[in-house]
């Protein structure tokens, strides 16, 4: 480090530089003293031998075996132990340390599922592939890493270059920049702008921030040109799944990588963190990020701390005298609530012990949770308190300031199937402020009830600048006829984005032959085939084999669509979207009884997956076994009664069975829950005036005039109460 000693003494004992370690005496941080460990039944045992560290505890069949630890993961507030198979394979424990202070509970053992019972059979047990470092850790715990996944033998020969996360995990390598160095020395290097780099990180951060003193905000100067350093970051914090492994410095990140969009329930309807989704998806969301902060604004990118401690890393762009101010946040200023972060980048806490910030830094809304039900800042720490209480202050301290429509006022409007969700969604759209990730996630929602109206929409955006956008709109764009769809999407298949590639090519799969020129074919088949290498990268995943498997049946090649199925069920049997993917192959290919097997495998695995049991239903109910199918469909509504689908389903069996006062029962019962379900609604129509209720059936009929007036229904409806009333 003779060049850059400064920054590398700041990197030493960072996150980054003890994000994964070989497991030594000076490493490892917990109790291996002979110390236990007991949840579930068993009890783990961490020992050691000299400078060798082991655990005793279960196993795969659920025996106990002891079993040396490889390395240790992670410093802060935890940290993992990985255990090293003979096939390659390196598992996370889920007893983890706590490494805090015993002041703050730590310094103890804990599971990561601490109130979920987790068998030696469960898929989240800490020997199956939810807990495989080479697929769920590695990419970001190590540097350069590649997976080295042998799909004949099942094995990985996984590599890296370095153990932790180093300079070319951000840098990319650094041989052309040394050549570059070394020239520069003698004075003969040439002149270059990224120093020998393949991208410079630097382009980003010369930026000033010059104070505004009329609105106390700084404001950049240059604008922001290159999203390079952000990107660079969320290649590690974001929520994301890898399409290649050919990541590049400086390439967009969609080029190797789908990001998440802010679906439910990985987020809440406003776009506040829910799951483990990181930085990157809040960050987008920010004004801070649409004014031009990037993350090396707030955080040293060599220590991976804050630049400044509290309040004095906030100051830097807002005016402390208006802002770090009783007048702007109310509290006593020694109080936690009288921290920028505590209101405006409120915790959840993840990994038991790991609280994380929210960086939407987005300004609290109880009057949203008091609408939507989701979070806010001022209830989280008056936990004595009601969000109305909360709304009532906040509108007290503020009198003057309006509380300006929401995004997620629409999402959860379109998330409760209200007719005013459609137009809401697209009101967003339409909206120049609108942050790209929040449009891409409105189309994404619009997808799930589509409409012309949306769909017109969404081919304007297939030309949109954003790819997250583009890869939304296609979603979309799948409700296209396969000709007018193959002429919006097949130039999306030379798109510059991999990602934007990857989901046109999946959008075009079922595009019969016959409508494509010999050129179109080919270009085609080739971008299938590509979509398959792309998925392959992860072809130790179950999800791959059944996102190839769907393409080949949409492309009618049933037999390879078979195939790779039974890989994915292979890969993991308990996960119901493989066995239900294979029963639908299994339908297409006129082979119900093997579909009924691979349901019923599956139930007997998963009692709880209601989704098993409701296609088990419908096949039982193709094959003409009423009875038992009327038995499956009932026990899945009645295990997931949020699933409105499942009510319906069930409600329409009972009635085509000659029980339709029970299936009105379920009907009403599910109209409670689901007030916004078409289907819902018109089943209780329709059951009423077969049974000869039309005063109940024109009730529910004025219900579904009010909520859908345009509807197709509606005016047929209308007909039929006309000619019902002239009748009599």
């Amino acid at each position: 480090m003779q060049c850059h000693e400064t920054e590398h003494n700041e990197w030493i004992d960072s996150h980054h530089d003890r994000a994964m370690q070989v497991a030594t005496e000076d490493t490892v941080l917990g109790d291996f003293s002979d110390s236990t460990f007991t949840k579930d039944g068993v009890t783990s045992r961490f020992s050691r031998q000299e400078d060798t560290f082991f655990v005793e505890t279960d196993n795969a069949a659920g025996d106990l075996e002891t079993f040396e630890v490889a390395y240790t993961f992670g410093i802060d507030p935890l940290q993992q132990y990985l255990i090293e198979f003979p096939d390659g394979r390196l598992q996370v424990l889920g007893v983890c340390w706590d490494t805090r202070p015993a002041s703050e509970n730590g310094q103890r053992w804990f599971h990561l599922y601490e109130d979920e019972p987790i068998p030696h059979d469960d898929i989240l047990h800490w020997t199956g592939n939810y807990q495989n470092w080479n697929f769920m850790c590695a990419e970001c715990h190590s540097t350069d890493v590649k997976k080295g996944f042998d799909l004949a033998t099942d094995s990985f020969a996984t590599t890296w270059s370095e153990i932790n996360v180093s300079c070319e995990a951000c840098h990319g390598a650094g041989s052309q920049h040394v050549e570059w160095a070394e020239a520069h020395a003698i004075g003969s290097a040439p002149p270059m702008d990224d120093f020998g780099w393949l991208a410079s990180l630097k382009k980003d951060v010369v930026a000033q921030w010059v104070m505004n003193l009329e609105t106390g905000t700084a404001e950049r100067t240059p604008e922001r040109t290159t999203h390079v350093e952000v990107e660079s970051c969320a290649r590690c914090h974001s929520r994301r799944s890898l399409l290649s492994e050919d990541y590049v410095p400086g390439q967009p990140l969609l080029n190797t990588h789908q990001v998440q969009l802010l679906e439910e329930p990985i987020y809440y309807d406003d776009g506040q963190i829910r799951d483990e989704v990181y930085v990157h998806g809040s960050f987008l969301q920010s004004k801070m990020y649409h004014a031009g902060v990037t993350c090396s604004d707030c955080h040293d990118p060599h220590t991976a701390r804050t630049r400044l401690p509290g309040n004095a890393l906030c100051s830097l762009c807002h005016l402390p005298g208006k802002y770090d101010a009783p007048t702007h946040h109310f509290h006593e200023t020694t109080s936690t609530g009288a921290q920028c972060v505590e209101c405006h980048m409120p915790e959840r806490t993840y990994m038991v012990v790991d609280p994380r910030r929210d960086h939407s830094i987005r300004v609290p809304r109880p009057d949203l949770s008091v609408k939507l039900g989701t979070p806010n800042a001022c209830t989280q720490c008056h936990l004595d308190q009601t969000d109305s209480w909360a709304a009532e202050q906040v509108a007290e301290w503020f009198p003057d300031s309006a509380r300006p429509p929401h995004f997620g006022e629409a999402f959860a409007l379109a998330r409760r199937g209200n007719p005013n969700g459609e137009a809401a969604l697209l009101k967003l759209l339409s909206e120049i402020d609108t942050a790209d990730i929040v449009r891409a996630s409105a189309l994404l929602e619009l997808a799930n009830a589509p409409s012309q109206e949306s769909v017109a929409v969404a081919i304007d955006a297939l030309a949109d600048e954003n790819p997250l956008v583009q890869i939304a709109a296609l979603k979309l764009a799948e409700f296209l006829p396969p000709r007018e769809r193959f002429g919006h999407v097949g130039r999306l298949l030379d798109a510059p984005v991999r990602a934007v590639r990857h989901e046109a090519s999946r959008t075009l799969a079922d595009t019969p032959t016959d409508l494509l020129n010999e050129k179109q074919s080919a270009a085609l088949d080739a971008a299938i085939e590509t979509y398959i290498q792309n998925e392959l990268t992860n072809a130790d995943r179950p999800e791959a084999h059944l996102n190839i498997a769907i393409v080949q049946a949409l492309r009618g090649d049933l037999a390879a669509a078979e195939r790779s199925g039974l890989k994915a069920l292979a890969i993991e049997p308990q996960l119901p979207q493989t066995r239900l993917n294979l029963a639908n192959i299994y339908q297409q290919m006129e082979r119900d009884e093997e579909g009924e097997k691979v349901l019923r495998e599956g139930l007997i695995m998963t009692p709880e997956a209601s989704i098993l049991r409701h296609t088990l239903g419908l096949l039982l109910y193709r094959q003409g076994r009423n009875e038992e199918a009327l038995d499956a469909l009932r026990r899945a509504a009645n295990d997931a009664p949020q699933e409105v689908r499942f009510q319906y389903v069930y409600a329409i069996a009972l009635n085509s069975m000659g029980v339709p006062p029970e299936a009105l029962r379920v009907l009403r019962e599910a109209r409670r829950r689901h007030p916004f379900d078409r289907d819902i609604l018109m089943a209780l129509i329709t059951i009423n005036l077969e049974s000869g209720s039309q005063t109940e059936a024109q009730r529910y009929f004025q219900e579904f005039g009010a909520l859908w007036p345009d509807a197709p229904e509606t005016a047929a409806l209308t007909d039929t109460f006309n000619n019902l009333e002239r009748n009599q």
